[in-house]
């Protein structure tokens, strides 16, 4: 996530608002997530993607995603 945003590691935490701690734009979301599905193997639905709003967010959905398998 640090690298995709070009920001410090260290301002990331689970509580982290990906566009306003973060600094996200629109675009900068879907490129992480298809990194993420990329990385993955996975499919993050539309309905998913728009409940991402922190860190935590993304963390609990590939819990669950791994939870399934």
């Amino acid at each position: 996530m640090a690298k995709q945003l070009r920001i410090d590691p260290s301002r990331i935490t689970p509580s982290s608002n990906i566009k306003r701690d973060l600094g996200a734009d629109s675009v900068d979301i879907l490129q992480l997530l298809m990194r993420v599905e990329d990385l993955y193997g996975i499919v993050i639905p539309d309905q998913a993607l728009a409940g991402f709003e922190t860190v935590q967010d993304v963390v609990n959905f590939l819990e669950a995603q791994e939870a399934k398998q």
